[in-house]
């Protein structure tokens, strides 16, 4: 192994990690801005955005040009294609909090209709999910990667009671229509955060491990 390949693989690591952390604050200030019904801090989240974007082709452009020049093997290729998927997965979070943003911008506007708690709670519940799978990737623990996969089934039960509450709501108060639909959209958006927060755990036990646990039941990866 080269020196000038354990710097760029280092560089790398720097640049994804810079990219999480980035999309972690995201996620985190769009929970706080529907939390408190914050408008200047979800404007803030959609102005935020490109930033991401900028990054995730940094990432995307190191990645490949590491694959093309010195053509990995083992661990090294299982760790360069991990990153590139993972580098996707946060970019499509940090798109899916700025439409999360979106939505809280006009129920700020609207104060008269209520946000359920439970769309609250799902959004920490994914961005907890989130910040551990991020810190699994860190630390590549598949153990604890694999964990967290178990607790998207919580994510999938809030998502349904909000659209549950959010439905009744909506039958009372059809002038409202549209805020109700954004509520159960925002929920939607939450879930899918946590469904790839899981794609980011499986790829961790995919570098880890070297096995795919996509389509898998999770007690046959134990």
């Amino acid at each position: 192994m080269s020196q000038v390949f354990m710097n760029e693989v280092e560089r790398l690591k720097r640049q994804i990690l810079s990219l999480s952390a980035m999309v972690e604050e995201h996620v985190m200030l769009t929970v706080n801005a529907l939390r408190e019904r914050d408008e200047a801090k979800a404007k803030q989240v959609v102005n935020n955005d490109n930033q991401i974007d900028a990054a995730e082709v940094e990432v995307e452009e190191e990645g490949l040009k590491i694959l093309a020049l010195h053509q990995p093997v083992a661990i090294d290729l299982r760790f360069v294609t991990a990153v590139l998927k993972i580098n996707n997965d946060l970019e499509r979070i940090g798109d899916i909090a700025s439409n999360v943003a979106r939505r809280t911008r006009r129920l700020c506007q609207n104060p008269e209709v209520d946000v359920p708690s439970e769309l609250i709670e799902l959004g920490r519940h994914v961005r907890d999910m989130l910040h551990d799978s991020l810190d699994a990737f860190v630390i590549l623990d598949p153990e604890k990667a694999l964990a967290i996969c178990a607790r998207d089934d919580r994510a999938d039960e809030l998502t349904r009671r909000v659209r549950t509450l959010a439905q009744e709501a909506a039958v009372n108060d059809s002038e409202r229509l549209p805020l109700y639909v954004d509520i159960i959209l925002a929920a939607r958006n939450f879930e899918r955060i946590g469904d790839l927060a899981t794609n980011i755990c499986e790829d961790v036990i995919y570098m880890v491990r070297g096995e795919i646990v996509r389509h898998k039941d999770l007690a046959e990866c134990d």
